[in-house]
């Protein structure tokens, strides 16, 4: 009686989560092991349904009484649905409009929910702050500024630890500039913690010459491995002219600050590492009456101000570039690099101010490429809004900009991971929904039950989004995708069991019609709602208290579990039993039709 029905709830499970197994890079790292666990959970369930619990019934239950008074409880909650089912089978067309109704509620609930990041708000006590300065900042003086920085954090309350990480290690496959470093801050688990990283935030903030930003460390690794750059969205501009590159950034940044859901002090624009470089530009005219070309004085200017190499130097195996350079007062300063004395083919000499102009300009010192082509990033924070809707009107603004040929704009991040991810799940979800339909449609063996069951699966998840609506804001994470689906198999598994007691008592030859709905509907009542109790007694703690570092998953899980049970409960105790009232009797399988044959053939 319960094997076909379990092995069909099962089957249909698995399908529901097949696919999240279909996901690959940082996204399939996360949602694969989660997906596998509840799989595994979930046949493992069933084995302990079908192999376990048989045989302890019959060794614990062999003198027990097969049938026992209800509790007070069990009989006040016997009488409510008898009193809402009598209700439903007078007037089941109205029910069914309910849960119409119902699945309107659930799609439009799910309309408002918007996903800003892969994954909730981590409440992790290891911080980490990422620091830098200006391009021409010097390592020592990032060194002294972080060690001001780092003693000022010390002495805020719930602090415990603060180390820094400066510059690259010798031996470091992490590339890191001098005027970068990271920050490492463990906070005391007892202490406020938001209150604690509001405190933090606001002493690195206060550092005009720097440019903070501070993360946890699951965020700050999760987001370099999604866009290679820290941010949850990334707007990156090809080219080849460095000029061309930065004016196509810079308006992009203008596009991104008037979009709705953009933090617009946190727009910033990757430009290119530059540092203040002499740049000498020889007078061709000036030059040529001294006799001089202008190869002649960039190689004496070079020499004096950079160096020459002139040979090596062989000592102890070693070899050592040996170079010859201009004292360190001709180099000092502006006004002496002007009045360098360039050597003329006369025999004479002349200042170089007169022969060229000098002065200082900015230089790039690194050039990022990818795909061959060089490439700028902007990046933005995006609160407060979806992140998909977000996404769009980025691009809609990036079609309204103008781009040379060969000049392209490309959006990165947590949105193009999103993206690639969506559309593996959509294209598996087609799938699994048309598979998950025609099992359904096997087991019932009508058509018209099974277009309404399939349909009505939203109806069971609008608790779970109604939830997640008012209590976490709209907001979903990973741990509000797994409560979904936690919901959707308890609706289908009750679904389901009820059908097949329905079957079961029209093969024992009762009549199909609202006594036979109720009687079946009344046997599953008490499992249903023990189900739906135990569930919710487990997932109640998470709900109200586990908003706390280590459980931010299980909170939002938890969330969508408990208000996904309320809608799922009213469901199988009043819906599906409407629908088949409405849609009528369902026909009994060939196999049982033979077992009950089968007696009869072998006493003949």
């Amino acid at each position: 009686e319960v094997r076909s029905p379990l092995i069909y709830a099962t089957v249909i499970i698995v399908l529901a989560v097949v696919p999240l197994l279909a996901l690959d890079g940082v996204a399939g790292s996360i949602f694969q092991p989660l997906a596998t666990s509840y799989l595994l959970a979930v046949l493992a369930s069933m084995l302990v349904a079908l192999t376990v619990t048989p045989v302890l019934c019959v060794l614990l239950l062999r003198n027990g009484a097969l049938k026992g008074s209800d509790s007070p409880t069990t009989a006040m909650l016997r009488n409510l649905h008898a009193a809402l089912f009598g209700w439903a089978a007078r007037m089941p067309v109205p029910v069914l409009v309910g849960v119409g109704a119902l699945v309107v509620i659930g799609v439009a609930s799910m309309s408002f929910l918007r996903q800003e990041s892969l994954l909730p708000q981590f409440r992790e006590t290891d911080l980490v702050v990422r620091l830098a300065g200006s391009t021409s900042a010097s390592h020592a003086a990032m060194s002294r500024l972080t060690t001001v920085v780092s003693r000022e954090l010390k002495k805020i309350p719930g602090v415990r630890n603060v180390s820094a990480h400066m510059g690259r290690a010798i031996a470091s496959d992490k590339r890191t500039n001098i005027n970068a470093g990271e920050l490492a801050i463990s906070l005391d688990p007892s202490a406020d913690y938001d209150a604690t990283v509001a405190a933090v935030r606001d002493v690195v903030n206060d550092y005009s010459g720097l440019s903070p930003e501070v993360l946890t460390y699951v965020q700050a690794r999760l987001r370099e491995e999604l866009s290679g750059t820290g941010e949850s969205l990334v707007v990156r501009v090809y080219g080849e002219d460095v000029s061309v590159i930065r004016k196509k950034a810079d308006e992009i940044a203008q596009v991104l600050t008037r979009i709705n859901g953009i933090v617009g002090s946190a727009v910033q624009v990757q430009y290119f590492n530059e540092a203040p470089t002499v740049e000498i530009e020889v007078d061709i005219d000036r030059a040529r009456r001294y006799g001089l070309t202008p190869g002649d004085v960039r190689r004496s200017a070079s020499a004096l101000v950079s160096g020459l190499e002139v040979g090596s130097l062989f000592e102890a195996q070693k070899v050592f570039d040996v170079l010859v350079y201009g004292t360190p007062e001709t180099r000092h300063s502006m006004t002496s690099l002007q009045e360098l004395l360039i050597d003329t083919p006369s025999g004479g000499h002349v200042s170089l101010k007169d022969v060229a102009t000098v002065r200082i300009v900015p230089a790039v010192t690194e050039i990022h490429r990818d795909a061959v082509a060089r490439r700028m990033d902007v990046t933005a924070t995006v609160r407060g809004r979806d992140l998909g809707a977000v996404a769009a009107d980025i691009e809609q603004g990036i079609r309204q900009l103008d781009f040379p040929l060969e000049y392209r704009a490309e959006l990165l991040g947590e949105y193009a991971v999103r993206q690639a991810a969506q559309r593996r799940v959509l294209a598996f979800g087609v799938a699994a929904a048309i598979a998950i339909f025609l099992i359904m449609q096997a087991f019932f063996g009508n058509w018209s039950m099974a277009t309404l069951v399939f349909l009505t699966l939203p109806a069971a998840l609008a608790g779970g989004a109604l939830a997640v609506l008012f209590a976490e804001g709209g907001i979903l994470s990973l741990g509000s995708i797994a409560g979904f689906v936690a919901v959707l198999g308890i609706s289908v598994r009750n679904t389901i069991l009820l059908a097949s007691r329905y079957r079961k008592l029209e093969c024992e030859g009762e009549a199909f019609g609202a006594s036979l709905v109720e009687r079946g509907t009344q046997e599953q009542a008490a499992p249903i709602l023990t189900s739906a109790v135990t569930t919710a007694l487990f997932w109640l703690p998470f709900a109200v208290f586990g908003n706390i570092a280590g459980l931010e998953i299980a909170h939002s899980m938890a969330v969508v579990i408990l208000g996904g049970l309320v809608t799922t409960t009213l469901l199988s105790l009043v819906g599906v039993p409407a629908m088949n009232l409405v849609c009528g009797s369902a026909k009994a399988e060939p196999d049982l039709a033979l077992v009950e044959e089968l007696p009869d053939s072998v006493a003949a």
